[in-house]
Order: structure tokens, then C-alpha cells, then sequence
């Protein structure tokens, strides 16, 4: 994302399937240093969504990750991070340390950071949903429709989800399979009877739905069955 660099949290490769193999190989387990959540909406894989990607009136973004329950969250700052207590509110959520304040209502959110002023904001919910994945240690991240369907890599593993969240699947994440020449990355598993190969291809990609711009296209055979569709690595 275009953020990233400003966060700290790592810029996306730039340079197509084979730098999205360097980013899942070198930037796996990279996360802020804290855990737990609350029971915010459901994303894709069925568990709460902890981590919300805003877009905001001034033409910046933050994002905000909820820990400790909901008792505290990092809020991700064009040029700096940080970390905010919960602190009591008539309405919504709101976290503040006396100098910057984050206080969501719904899919609106207002922040408030010193001499930066105040700025209005709107949660992007597909952005929301990748934020979350690479915050819980997700290194490269793919969607697709008909049924609906997402991908997520880390470190040690394979989630695919499909069936619009009906359906989720485990696999120990192999070593991959890298042809230079087409310019290609696959992965092939096989867990509790079931078996998948990812292939992750240097070609730009565009959802079949919203018509959203990703750097990767993805083709994913399961059980035999194939499903198309495009993604991105997340650091």
C-alpha cells in the first residue's frame, strides 16, 4: 500500500512474483509487539476483524489495531506509530494518551494528533481486511468471486477460505516452486485429505468485481477445482 512506508511497517515489492517470494521468505512475522482483540465484524476467515484501514477528509489514511482486548490500540500515523489507552467515552470507542486521540463511531472515525489538527475519517472495509491479515503476520494476501474466496500466506502456513466464509482449509506452508523464466511462484500441499496448489503469477490483475488494481494474478487449484483471482504481498 502506498502507506506503508510512511508506517515503517516495510514498502510492498515492486518487483512482481519474484519479490512477492523475498517479502513472504524475509518479512514474515513482522507485527506490532501485542496481541488480543475484540469482537469487531467479521472479515473473511470468520474471526473479527482487529485492525481498520481509514481513509481521511485531509487525503491521508491511518490505521488503527485494537489490543488487549479492546483496552488499548496502535494507531498507525503518516510518520509515526502509537501506542493509546482506552479511555471512557458517551459513545463509540476512544483511545488517547492526552496528545493523540482516536475515537470511532461505526465506520467513521475522528483523530485528533497535536499541531497535525483533527481529521475526519472513513473505514475502507476490503482495506481493513488486508490491514488485518498482514498485522496477524500475513505475508502475501489474494481474493477472488464466484464464490467469494481469500487467500493468506504466512511464515508456516496456507488459509484458504471460500464459499463466502463457509469454508476454511489449513496447509503447512511447502517450499516454493520458483520458474524465473515465466516469472512464477507455486506452493502444492496436501492436509486432512484435501490438496492445493497455489500459483502466484508476475502478471497485473484486476477483480472481477470491483474492478480494484492488484500487482499479482492468482490461480488456485483445490480438490481439483480451480478459482481465479489477484492479490498482493503484504510487506
Amino acid at each position: 500500500m502506498a502507506d506503508d512506508r510512511q508506517w515503517g511497517l516495510g514498502g510492498r515489492s515492486t518487483l512482481a512474483v519474484l519479490g512477492v517470494l523475498i517479502a513472504v521468505v524475509a518479512c514474515a512475522g513482522r507485527e506490532p509487539p501485542a496481541t488480543g482483540g475484540v469482537a469487531g465484524p467479521p472479515g473473511p476467515t470468520g474471526r473479527p476483524l482487529t485492525a481498520f484501514f481509514y481513509q481521511c477528509d485531509d487525503g491521508s489514511s491511518v490505521v488503527a489495531k485494537l489490543v488487549d482486548h479492546g483496552q488499548a490500540a496502535w494507531l498507525f500515523l503518516p510518520g509515526r506509530t502509537v501506542r493509546l489507552p482506552h479511555v471512557p467515552a458517551a459513545s463509540g470507542a476512544k483511545y488517547s494518551d492526552g496528545q493523540v486521540t482516536f475515537w470511532s463511531k461505526g465506520r467513521e472515525a475522528l483523530v485528533e494528533a497535536g499541531a497535525a489538527g483533527s481529521r475526519r475519517c472513513n473505514e475502507n472495509r476490503r482495506r481493513s481486511i488486508i490491514e488485518d491479515a498482514k498485522l496477524r503476520g500475513a505475508d502475501f494476501w489474494a481474493t477472488g468471486n464466484e464464490p467469494g474466496w481469500t487467500l493468506e500466506i504466512d511464515w508456516h502456513s496456507i488459509l484458504f477460505v471460500t464459499n463466502y466464509g463457509q469454508d476454511s482449509f489449513h496447509f503447512p506452508r511447502p517450499d516454493p516452486g520458483v520458474d524465473q523464466a515465466r516469472a512464477t511462484t507455486s506452493y502444492t500441499a496436501r492436509d486432512a485429505g484435501h490438496g492445493i496448489t497455489v500459483r502466484l503469477s508476475g502478471a497485473a490483475c484486476r477483480d472481477s468485481m470491483s474492478g480494484e488494481a492488484f500487482e499479482t494474478t492468482v490461480q488456485i487449484t483445490l480438490d481439483g477445482r480451480v478459482y481465479q483471482g489477484c492479490g498482493q504481498p503484504l510487506h
